[in-house]
């Protein structure tokens, strides 16, 4: 595989410092640029805590997508910004691989759209664990048989949108094989507002936010006599990594925007 050119997006986040690891032990993978909100004009290597690389950092990242060589745009920085990179990747040829959630349906259709004008390779995904990917995979499985379902995410409590995205891409993925209904008792009533969560077609997803947490999932099936937990727990962004570098690599051979890392999985 020739060397894919990368601009990371974050660099000085915690899943854009891993980014950067991950990159550095690579033989496929070179960093050329970073984006930031500031730093502009130092190399990632003047930044304490970062590895030794001497790519230049930019604040603007229309000035470095215009100026950088490079093949592919990993961002892991806000749902405002993934967005706003990822045009802008597109509109100059590069190719994204986004891991921030909280796009609207409306954003993901205009760059799909985008994606197949420039025939460019993009990938959005809620999550970059495989198993998180191999949990949301065996969630839709179950519900087959298992309609009556309820989903409790649990992330760290700097996470700022909710429920994750991966919960949101769980729940989508099990309604293409659940019929909408109503879950509980027919005169259930919240004697607190939201205790018993958001409601999507019936199904309910909570959401739990604590320091010490990082991305944990659990997906409980409820049937006569039995339940089924599809649990997933990433205990270090680490995890995230194999599938990052999965999509960076996979991206290269794409001309369409899929969205979940499970479309790239054999």
């Amino acid at each position: 595989m020739n060397n894919i050119k990368v601009i990371v997006a974050g660099p000085r986040g915690k899943m854009g410092k891993e980014a950067l690891n991950m990159i550095q032990k690579q033989s496929t993978l070179s960093l050329v640029a970073c984006i930031d909100r500031k730093n502009e004009g130092l190399k990632v290597k003047d930044i304490e805590g970062l590895p030794n690389f001497d790519a230049m950092i930019y604040t603007d990242a229309a000035h470095c997508l215009s100026e950088v060589e490079a093949d592919v745009l990993i961002d892991l920085t806000t749902p405002e910004n993934g967005y706003k990179h990822t045009k802008l990747a597109l509109e100059h040829s590069v190719r994204p691989v986004v891991g921030t959630t909280g796009f609207t349906a409306e954003q993901l259709s205009e760059l799909t759209t985008l994606a197949e004008e420039k025939r460019l390779g993009a990938v959005i995904a809620p999550n970059f664990a495989i198993g998180a990917v191999l949990m949301m995979q065996f969630s839709k499985w179950a519900a087959k048989h298992f309609p009556e379902v309820e989903i409790i995410e649990k992330h760290h409590d700097q996470k700022l949108d909710a429920p994750s995205g991966t919960a949101v891409k769980t729940a989508e993925l099990i309604k293409e094989v659940r019929e909408s209904h109503k879950q509980g008792h027919e005169d259930e009533a919240e004697t607190l507002q939201g205790a018993r969560g958001a409601d999507v077609e019936g199904m309910r997803i909570h959401s739990m936010r604590l320091p010490g947490l990082v991305a944990h999932q659990e997906v409980v099936f409820g049937g006569l006599g039995e339940t089924l937990t599809v649990k997933h727990d990433s205990i270090h962004r680490e995890s995230f990594m194999s599938g990052v570098k999965l999509a960076a690599e996979r991206v290269m051979d794409l001309d369409v925007l899929v969205y979940g890392l499970e479309h790239l999985l054999d």
